[in-house]
């Protein structure tokens, strides 16, 4: 064997050592996106407020095959993940996680949960979640709080925004921010006569940005801080 054919074997191995460890690397990028399906989805539901009876009711989905996806006891597949992608209203790869392949700009969904509009400003369903919301007037005025896990941060973009937090009442206007514990009741209203529209984020494990409201002696306002 000369040197010319010994170059050659030597290419044609390290091609499949390399085809090797690319196919080991899908591999593994597949596992981990299936592993993740279940928590993003009982994330998901969590988040919408949304029963496993009514998701059922919405999708055909037994409640049971429903509470198996969520706990990583079922494997996903396309006849589950579509129709839970159409009752949640997000493509399939944000269902799923799927890594970015291409064009990074976000095609938001509104849907309107309790009366008010929420248009997505994020892709991926894990870490901080970002909404832009609108209060119709005269919204939540009669609106009981409500506590949940989480941390939750706003930005009012225009109109006004009341946050009953506690035994608090802050009315913020455009240009003001407020962040707060999620396990405080709270409850968001708009008073005025045009809609409400404002930034949110929240962070289901407690993430905090760095601005926080404080009520005025008179007990409404907000101030940065």
């Amino acid at each position: 064997m000369d040197g010319g054919e010994n170059a050659r074997d030597a290419g044609r191995a390290r091609r499949a050592t390399g085809a090797g460890a690319a196919a080991g690397s899908a591999g593994a990028d597949l596992a981990r996106v299936l592993n993740d399906v279940g928590p993003r989805l009982r994330a998901l539901r969590r988040e919408r407020d949304v029963t496993l009876a009514a998701l059922s009711e919405e999708t055909g989905i037994s409640v049971s095959t429903l509470s198996r996806l969520e706990s990583g006891r079922r494997k996903p597949t396309l006849e589950l993940l579509f129709p839970l992608a159409k009752a949640y209203r997000v493509q399939l790869d944000e269902l799923v996680g799927a890594p970015t392949t291409g064009d990074p700009r976000i095609h938001p969904r509104p849907f309107v949960r309790h009366g008010q509009t929420f248009i997505p400003l994020t892709r991926y369903l894990g870490g901080l979640h970002a909404y832009k919301q609108i209060l119709p007037p005269h919204y939540g005025c009669d609106a009981e709080p409500r506590v949940h896990e989480g941390f939750e941060w706003c930005y009012v973009l225009s109109g006004q925004v009341r946050l009953r937090l506690g035994d608090r009442v802050l009315t913020l206007t455009a240009g003001e921010a407020a962040e707060f514990d999620t396990r405080v009741p709270h409850a968001f209203s708009n008073p005025g006569d045009q809609p409400a529209e404002y930034l949110s984020l929240f962070g289901a494990q407690g993430e905090r940005m760095h601005v926080r409201a404080r009520p005025t002696a008179g007990g409404e306002g907000g101030e940065e801080g």
